[in-house]
């Protein structure tokens, strides 16, 4: 039997997995306790989307554990053991400013959880792929020391910098910077899951997400600024840009563009690598652009304001150069731009919300 575990598997990208893989396995064990309302509160649940999942995907497992509980995944991997064939670890606590006020939860979620699942793979599945979400938020403020260019309504870097055509690569150093806390735990997982791979043979990839988005992000304030942008251009409800005069630029990446890089590399894993993934050059945007985008797809005006702090170890500019993935992985292209991004989001919300109100 195939077997393919996902933590976080009602969450955006969790989910995301779980139907990608879903027709490409036997079994889809799902690891989800919905922290993400713990996180952000009710109105950032994910159990809509588990329900959602169960009722669709015919052959999905849910299983409600904690990665902080070794002995509850220990008696979940020891049932499967060599069977498993596939981790996809999506689960997290994904805030900079949600850390600082829970240090101690975030760093035992993002750090000893990894580490949890990394040594059940070495004792129960060791030939299995490991693939790891990790953030581009282990390169700490590093990038706001890029030379950049200010615009009309972005940053931009530099025409003559290497990382102007294609992005910043994995090569940018990820010490002696200012993560934020949350940058710091996710450091400490990735270094783990490339020192499996490396040290002791497994099939780790470690993924560094720019801003992972799509249509069942649950987002709020403090996480998935793209969904919770969109869902205030629905509902009206007010929106704080942070800092940077919102010309901050983020690269975008469709969560069934990351999940397919996790497919290709599941076909032929490279222990221990890591890859940036984002939406580079193809699909990018500042605050700024993303709220008239925002406002043109919804027709809405935005009820926004504007706060001169920004939050500690953000990034000015980030765009994600995939070009060693592509190299390693020339099949790989991304299918969704930030137009579609968007347009998928605000149709799934508006049937969302009319479905709440129609319970």
């Amino acid at each position: 039997m195939n077997i393919a575990i996902i933590t976080g598997s009602a969450g955006l990208i969790g989910s995301e997995a779980v139907r990608f893989f879903a027709k490409r396995f036997d079994k889809i064990i799902g690891i989800d306790n919905d922290m993400r309302s713990y996180f952000f509160g009710k109105n950032a649940s994910t159990n809509w989307n588990n329900e959602q999942i169960k009722s669709e995907v015919f052959n999905y497992q849910h299983e409600n554990i904690d990665i902080r509980s070794y002995d509850k995944l220990e008696s979940l991997f020891a049932k499967y053991n060599n069977d498993i064939k596939l981790i996809i670890h999506t689960a997290a606590q994904p805030s900079h400013d949600w850390a600082a006020r829970e240090p101690i939860t975030d760093f035992t979620v993002n750090a000893n959880g990894t580490l949890n699942l990394l040594e059940l793979t070495r004792l129960k599945c060791p030939k299995a792929t490991f693939i790891f979400t990790s953030t581009n938020k282990v390169y700490g403020d590093t990038p706001n020391r890029l030379p950049l260019v200010e615009k009309e309504k972005r940053f931009e870097l530099d025409p003559n910098h290497k990382y102007f055509k294609e992005g910043i690569d994995e090569n940018m150093s990820i010490d002696q910077t200012k993560h934020s806390l949350f940058g710091a735990s996710k450091v400490a997982a990735d270094v783990l899951v490339q020192e499996y791979g490396k040290y002791f043979g497994l099939n780790t990839g470690v993924f560094r997400g720019g801003c992972l988005t799509g249509p069942n992000h649950s987002g709020t304030e403090l996480h998935g600024f793209l969904a919770y942008l969109m869902k205030c251009a629905i509902t009206g409800d007010h929106y704080t840009i942070f800092g940077y005069k919102g010309k901050q630029v983020r690269d975008n990446i469709h969560s069934y563009d990351l999940v397919n890089m996790f497919f290709n590399f599941h076909v032929n894993p490279n222990p221990g690598a890591v890859y940036n993934a984002g939406g580079g050059r193809h699909s990018n945007c500042s605050m700024m652009e993303a709220i008239e985008l925002c406002e043109n797809i919804s027709g809405n005006k935005m009820n926004y304001s504007y706060s001169k702090e920004n939050r500690v170890g953000d990034h000015m500019w980030w765009i994600s150069d995939v070009s060693k993935f592509k190299k390693d992985y020339p099949k790989w292209k991304w299918k969704y731009n930030l137009n579609d991004i968007l347009t998928q989001m605000h149709e799934n919300m508006i049937n969302r919300f009319a479905l709440k109100a129609g319970q």
